[in-house]
């Protein structure tokens, strides 16, 4: 980028002045490709880091609890982590842009797994827990990437923009749990007092920290900073520093339909997804399949969920983002429909838990594109950080749900209310879909 790029009016405090640049031209198209890349490296190692540490998550938390009906709480409380900070992380990326709320973050989660190594020393599950729920922020700053990624991307190519970030999780996702035990074994080396099945956290806070250093370093200029900068270009006097705050994004959502349609989009196929997800393997187990295919089942799983997002982000693009949600919820009923009747037909359930995570990759391009579209650019931000609240919030109550459910209706009824949960979505788009034809 050149030098005359740069303002050229006097100095101003503001952060948006700071670091922010006003490209034109082609210089954009490479500011955009540079961007997408940094972010796509970042999500590569976000995603290892919080796949790493997960992977024994559960047989950490029984070990230190002594009670394998505990397990389950150390999933639950890094799924609230990542909920309850994805606010206060959308706070500081709308005063300040994407880079410092991305590299808090993932600090943050450093932070989580080295206080989950020293619960673990110290046989403390309290302890544990609480390191768990911090160790949610990197999941958290895993997710805002996505929004990063459409900061910069024309409106016909940013559910691709969006779903190229989703993508670079795929590796991390995959490779993550395959090294979890060796990366246990190294850190049992290194301090005989750390378990194997901490071990994993200490690598993943060591890759949240290189992941930190990685946008801290590369993500220049900030990609929010400089769409507000084009944007205040374009339109002058219609942004203001008011008009980013949380509140701001509360409204902006309340005030379109369509970012009514993407945020309960969200919300209900992360639901649906997570509260199916969790208890799959319960099932699996019951119907006398082994921990390898249920591994291999969960493997094709995360492979729909993050594999064909390149293709999710082509579909939002070209066929609309109201299309790609229909059909979201569509593939998100017949994976319930394929598994909830799948009883111990084992290749019926895997793929319903393929479809499962091809619907969530649709439902969360298309939501996330969507929002991107209806929220005005000053509550931007805040509108992204409250949807991954609502979200992962949504969430973690329908996993607990989802427990209660298959523990006194059966598997089969917690895919029965999966899909029926998304009927008042689908008629939400629906509504939406007349209510722009008319207008």
């Amino acid at each position: 980028m050149t030098e005359t790029t740069r303002s050229t009016s006097p100095p101003d405090p503001s952060p948006a002045s700071a670091d922010a640049l006003s490209p034109t031209g082609a210089e954009l198209d490479t500011l955009r490709r540079r961007t997408t890349a940094v972010l796509v490296a970042s999500q590569v190692l976000g995603g290892f880091g919080v796949a790493v540490g997960i992977a024994l998550a559960a047989l950490l938390a029984a070990e230190v609890s002594g009670s394998a009906g505990l397990s389950g709480l150390a999933m639950t409380a890094s799924v609230l982590g990542t909920a309850v900070l994805s606010l206060p992380l959308a706070a500081l990326m709308a005063r300040r842009g994407r880079r410092p709320g991305l590299v808090l973050g993932y600090l943050i989660g450093a932070v989580g797994g080295a206080v989950v190594v020293l619960a673990s020393v110290l046989g403390s599950f309290p302890l544990l827990l609480a390191g768990m729920t911090v160790f949610g922020a990197g999941s958290s700053a895993n997710l805002q990437a996505r929004f990063a990624a459409a900061d910069l991307a024309p409106p016909a190519r940013r559910g691709r923009a969006i779903a190229a970030v989703m993508w670079a999780t795929t590796l991390g996702a995959v490779l993550g749990p395959n090294i979890a035990a060796p990366a246990g074994r190294t850190a049992a080396a290194l301090d005989e007092r750390i378990p194997v099945t901490a071990g994993p956290f200490l690598w993943a806070a060591a890759i949240f920290l290189l992941a930190a250093g990685t946008v801290q370093v590369l993500l220049r200029p900030d990609p929010l900073l400089t769409a507000r900068k084009l944007a205040e270009a374009a339109s002058p006097g219609t942004q203001t520093p008011g008009g980013r705050s949380l509140r701001a994004g509360l409204a902006a959502v309340s005030a379109s339909a369509r970012a009514r349609l993407a945020l309960v989009t969200l919300a209900v196929s992360h639901t649906v997804m997570v509260g199916i997800m969790v208890m799959t393997p319960i099932d699996l187990d019951h119907h006398g399949a082994g921990i390898e295919l249920i591994g291999l089942v969960i493997s094709g799983h995360v492979a729909g969920m993050y594999a064909f997002s390149p293709l999710m982000g082509r579909l939002a693009d070209r066929i609309g983002r109201l299309a790609l949600i229909f059909s979201a919820f569509a593939l998100l009923a017949v994976a319930a429909a394929l598994a909830g009747t799948a009883h111990g037909h084992h290749g019926q359930t895997a793929a319903g838990l393929f479809l499962l995570g091809l619907g969530w990759s649709a439902g969360l391009v298309g939501g996330s594109t969507l929002l991107t579209d209806s929220v005005p650019q000053a509550g931007r931000a805040a509108a992204q950080g409250l949807s991954d609240l609502v979200m992962n919030a949504s969430a973690a109550i329908g996993g607990a749900v989802a427990g209660l459910v298959v523990a006194q209706a059966g598997y089969g009824w917690l895919n029965a209310l999966g899909a029926a949960l998304l009927l008042p979505a689908a008629l939400l788009a629906l509504r939406t879909a007349l209510g722009a034809r008319r207008t």
